[in-house]
């Protein structure tokens, strides 16, 4: 089939070449040049891992090309950004314009796939109306489905292909043709339903991710006032069979935790107590890290503060919603200096790791990339002007650093480990 994916970000561009390596004629559409020339070279302008390769054996052997503007073809696959619009509500306009774009190319029998994620009834009272402006009737002339990606950053090629996909249709027919061709390279279950159902479907995975961290966050500072450390808590209360508490840390960012649950909110206020309040603990960490900051540079004039990790989670390169980016830009809206420093962050600014620890008074590790968990507290030492260390995310190994000097302060940690070299509660970053 010749297929047109509308969006070459995160998500498009991969789908694009699982597509292409799976013997499809795929044509990636992006509005920005810039992308289009880049994929057209076989590069990428996103980071993920062995996506260069395959991009690059797809357009090399002419099975992936980018353009401007889409074309005619058998199947149309939307994957364009839904970002959270100042009310908190879905920003729709990249859909709604994806959609219009592909009208004129659209043709009796042809397939169109949503695959961005969307508040439930998107794709019927949105979508479908957008699409009927071409003269064909969806469920019958066109064929109209709602498939949306499950893929976790870092394992995206492999996740597409392994992982099992909702397909939700207009119409049975429509399920079926949507199921047939994800079937080319999924080899997960294809789970068949209707459009609205898999939009929700999608939100409740993310929903309860978020509302998990937020039980989590919110144990963390509970056990900060009752004198409980909760890491160790937490890996006991895990050994439960039927218990999986997830970790705390400084908030949740990226394009899909942070967001969708905001999506049912906005369809059912009212309803979506909890999922509301969860947001309001996650949303509500940034600041929390914040003071647990003020104080530990209380007294110290002008007191330099190193942050470690920009991204919105461990060893990616995006900072869409990041928890990290907030605390940096809550601190110098306090007048504090706070320099930062990470090895992948794109299109934000970041220093050298000897820049933003030169003098510095409080050093906070925000994410744990691998790269941290290669640093010598020993070395370190001798840059920072006090040694104390603010670890949000549980993982240093306070030994090595106390060896080193430093005061070390955990979020969530009202207690030292009781036994710290029996439980193995110690660890590195990983």
């Amino acid at each position: 089939m010749k297929v047109c994916v509308i969006g070459l970000g995160y998500i498009g561009l991969p789908t694009a070449t699982v597509l292409a390596d799976s013997g499809h004629l795929v044509v990636g559409v992006d509005t920005n040049k810039e992308t289009v020339d880049t994929v057209n070279r076989g590069m990428i302008h996103i980071a993920e891992p062995h996506l260069r390769e395959k991009v690059a054996a797809a357009v090399r052997e002419g099975r992936l090309r980018a353009s401007e503007v889409p074309e005619e073809a058998d199947a149309f696959i939307i994957a364009v950004p839904t970002p959270l619009a100042a009310d908190r509500k879905a920003d729709l306009s990249y859909v709604k314009s994806a959609a219009a774009e592909i009208v004129p190319c659209l043709r009796k029998g042809n397939l169109v796939i949503l695959e961005s994620t969307v508040p439930p009834r998107t794709t019927v009272d949105v979508l479908l109306p957008i699409l009927g402006e071409s003269g064909l009737v969806p469920g019958e002339d066109l064929l109209v489905a709602f498939c949306p990606e499950r893929v976790l950053p870092g394992k995206i090629l492999e996740e597409l292909v392994n992982n099992n996909r909702v397909i939700g249709g207009i119409n049975g027919k429509s399920a079926m043709a949507a199921a047939a061709l994800y079937s080319t390279f999924v080899k997960g279950e294809l789970l068949q339903t209707d459009a609205t159902t898999a939009e929700m479907t999608k939100l409740m995975e993310n929903t309860y991710r978020d509302v998990n961290i937020a039980l989590a966050n919110e144990f963390a500072m509970v056990a900060e006032h009752a004198g409980v450390n909760v890491w160790e808590a937490i890996r006991f209360a895990n050994q439960h069979p039927r218990v999986n508490i997830l970790q705390p840390g400084p908030g949740v960012g990226g394009h899909c935790i942070a967001v969708d649950p905001w999506f049912i909110v906005e369809k059912a206020a009212g309803k979506a107590r909890l999922i509301q309040t969860a947001r309001s603990v996650n949303g509500g960490m940034p600041r929390y890290v914040v003071e647990k900051i003020r104080q530990l540079t209380e007294g110290i004039a002008a007191p330099k503060i190193a942050l470690l990790g920009l991204t919105y989670k461990a060893n990616v390169d995006d900072c869409r919603e990041s928890p990290a980016l907030v605390i940096k830009k809550i601190l110098e809206g306090l007048g504090l200096q706070a320099v930062a420093h990470d090895p992948l962050a794109k299109n934000v600014k970041t220093v050298s790791l000897r820049e933003a620890l030169s003098q510095a008074d409080l050093t906070v590790l925000l994410v744990n990339h691998e790269a941290f968990g290669s640093l010598d507290p020993e070395e370190l030492a001798g840059l920072v002007r006090r040694k104390v260390l603010l670890d949000t995310r549980g993982v240093v190994c306070r030994r090595l650093w106390e060896a080193a000097g430093f005061r070390v302060e955990v979020l969530g940690e009202g207690a030292r480990p009781l036994f710290p070299d029996e439980t193995g509660a110690e660890k590195k970053i990983s």
